[in-house]
């Protein structure tokens, strides 16, 4: 008995991730592949500050929401600075993500913020709120509205992904599957990050998995393709697990989009974990994890034949386990060209 409704769990997992992902088919976001920066603060304490974070201003600390740890900011004026060994840090093309969550009623009108900086001073900022995104830029104020679905009181109480990607002086912003406002041209340098937060005392305004990286678009994966390999840093699953995250759905629309114009091309799909857990639990893990892009790139029509998988676990590094820099760039998805 026990058995079978685990097998029933699963299913219906399977089935809610299907429908996520099916949410998803027209998102056209692809993130940076050169990893500058990534933290889902499985590495910090519950209870304690981010160690992968400086405190510029106000309080913030990470505790664990449903088994994932997420870093709560808990007082107004609070600023939050990655740690980044280089003070310039921003290329001319660059994708940030995130996922956060706003408790309902919030005193503040605006949730977390995300402000680009040169030097000191603000040269762009991102403001969210349950109604609209905020933008301002140089000579520049823009709301890009929420649809009915997602805005108002639909906002609440639930987490939210946002991913914003910089392209030159073109930027595009979107929350969950929809695309929420384009600058289809901003004058700025922008050269490191800040994010930042005004807490009201007994309501939540948290946030996880934060991701920066150089790069974006199809354009680069096309190429990569060419060459031989790509290798993927946007697909990523849920906590042990092999269920895709739904915004990793943009990339994999972009992947199967070049499959399509390239008929003879076949590739192997092949998942990477980093070094944390067991070297068993991480080979099945990876090989799983690689098995479900496949089974997503053929819902899509692509046919089954031209893609081989196989996990590789924690095998083959690509950089020091030893550091959490080097274990953000070893989990990954590599596409390999099949001669």
């Amino acid at each position: 008995m026990k058995k079978l409704l685990l097998m029933a769990v699963a299913l219906l997992n399977i089935e809610a991730n299907a429908q996520e992902l099916k949410a998803y088919q027209n998102y056209d976001f692809v993130p940076g592949s050169k990893l500058i920066f990534s933290d889902d603060f499985s590495d910090s304490e519950s209870g304690e500050f981010g160690v992968h974070w400086k405190l510029a201003g106000g309080q913030a600390v990470v505790n664990k929401v449903e088994d994932e740890p997420a870093f709560f900011i808990t007082k107004y004026y609070t600023v939050l600075t990655p740690r980044i060994k280089t003070p310039n840090y921003l290329p001319k093309e660059f994708t940030i993500e995130f996922d956060t969550w706003l408790d309902a009623k919030y005193d503040s009108n605006n949730g977390l913020m995300i402000h680009l900086k040169n030097g000191e001073d603000n040269v762009v900022s991102f403001s969210t709120n349950n109604s609209y995104l905020e933008f301002n830029g140089p000579g520049q104020k823009l709301n890009g509205e929420y649809p009915a679905s997602l805005g108002g009181d639909n906002y609440f109480n639930k987490w939210h992904h946002f991913a914003i990607a910089v392209k030159g002086s073109q930027i595009k912003v979107y929350c969950d599957q929809y695309r929420i406002l384009s600058v289809p041209e901003c004058d700025f340098i922008a050269k490191s990050l800040v994010v930042a937060g005004d807490a009201s005392d007994g309501m939540n305004m948290m946030f996880k998995n934060f991701k920066l990286a150089e790069g974006g678009g199809m354009n680069m994966i096309g190429k990569a393709f060419t060459d031989g390999k790509y290798i993927s840093h946007g697909i990523n699953f849920a906590v042990n697990s092999a269920a895709i995250r739904p915004e990793s759905a943009g990339e994999i629309n972009a992947i199967a989009k070049i499959l399509k114009e390239n008929a003879a091309l076949k590739v192997e799909i092949g998942g990477y974990t980093d070094s944390d857990g067991n070297d068993e639990a991480n080979l099945k893990l990876s090989a799983q994890r690689a098995e479900a892009v496949k089974n997503q790139l053929t819902g899509l029509g692509i046919e089954g034949t031209r893609l081989m998988t196989k996990g590789y676990g924690e095998t083959k590094p690509v950089a020091d386990n030893a550091t959490f820099e080097g274990k953000a760039q070893n989990r990954r998805v590599e596409f390999v060209k099949i001669p």
